[in-house]
């Protein structure tokens, strides 16, 4: 986005923030409806990737580093929250995303052509996609609202997580420069998330939504060589996602 319009964007919603008088107040048994785009950022801090058996790559190797990254992802979001009280709800949100793996340091270079001795796996560099995994997080939170009748309505919140993890894709580039297939696996995961956001009027039935979430998410990876050179290597990697979930959006109440 272009400075010109991202200033556009910021000026058109502090129009809508301070020019409408309504309040979409959710009384106890109401429900609110809320449709997000989130931008889902991992705070990731992966280990050493791992060959089975053997030990580290850096150990392996006897120095280089060879660790994994989760890209960000944006997605849409749709999530309910069922009023138990004025000021206490329950949160439930649906959304999928994929998310790119990668490389970071050039250690798996190193070991890939020291066991091959060749120059299979010489692209196994910084920054190298590996594969792709799709997250489904189904999220629960009890939230506290604190001001239920006010036209600007913060919250908070805490909560339970399952993140499920599947259609885990090796890339054609990591097959090659392994020289054979490769079956990806990623573990799931069942933690904790928490939250704060505030919803804002903009008309008699609707109000604009700003939502951060925090999900402790930790996966372990483990892809399976089969053919070629490192036939039957199996590589793992574990990994500390840890999101942090933005999301920007509208909802009603019904």
């Amino acid at each position: 986005m272009t400075t010109h319009r991202f200033a556009v964007l910021i000026t058109f919603l502090i129009f809508i923030l301070t020019t409408s008088p309504a309040i979409v107040m959710a009384d106890e048994g109401d429900v609110i409806l809320r449709f997000r785009g989130i931008g889902i950022v991992p705070m990731d801090s992966s280990e050493q990737v791992g060959v089975d058996g053997l030990g580290t790559v850096q150990t392996l190797i006897g120095g280089g580093s060879s660790r994994v990254n989760v890209d960000s992802a944006i997605v849409p979001e749709v999530d309910l929250t069922y009023m138990m009280t004025d000021n206490i709800g329950i949160e439930v949100i649906a959304g999928i995303a994929n998310h790119d793996v990668k490389l970071r340091n050039d250690g798996l270079s190193t070991l890939v052509t020291t066991l091959t001795a060749d120059a299979t796996g010489n692209q196994l560099v910084d920054g190298y996609k590996i594969f792709d995994s799709w997250l489904l997080p189904p999220t629960v939170t009890i939230q506290y609202h604190f001001m239920p009748n006010n036209k600007w309505r913060p919250y908070a919140g805490v909560g339970i997580n399952y993140t499920a993890t599947f259609g885990d894709d090796a890339t054609d580039q990591l097959e090659a420069e392994v020289g054979g297939t490769v079956d990806v696996h990623t573990t799931d995961d069942f933690t904790w998330a928490a939250q704060v956001g505030f919803d804002y009027d903009i008309s008699d039935s609707w109000f604009f939504n700003v939502d951060v979430k925090y999900i402790d998410l930790k996966t372990e990876a483990s892809l399976d060589i089969n053919g070629g050179l490192l036939d039957g290597t199996v590589l793992r990697v574990k990994t500390d996602i840890s999101p942090i979930i933005i999301g920007i959006g509208f909802g009603t109440t019904f």
